[in-house]
């Protein structure tokens, strides 16, 4: 394997793997926001419900 090919599956695999990184952490917004929406903050809102 050459340098060059070397060098595009580190790319690759780098990309890719930032990218399952992004996709989780949204998943686990969205999870979590769905599961309890009552507790995120909103515009009239100064913090998150005691309960939360």
């Amino acid at each position: 394997m050459t340098w060059v090919t070397q060098r595009r599956l580190a790319i690759i695999g780098a990309l890719l793997g930032v990218g399952v990184f992004i996709a989780a952490n949204a998943h686990l917004v969205t999870v979590a926001v769905q599961s309890q929406p009552d507790c995120t903050l909103s515009e009239h809102a100064a913090a998150a419900k005691p309960a939360c």
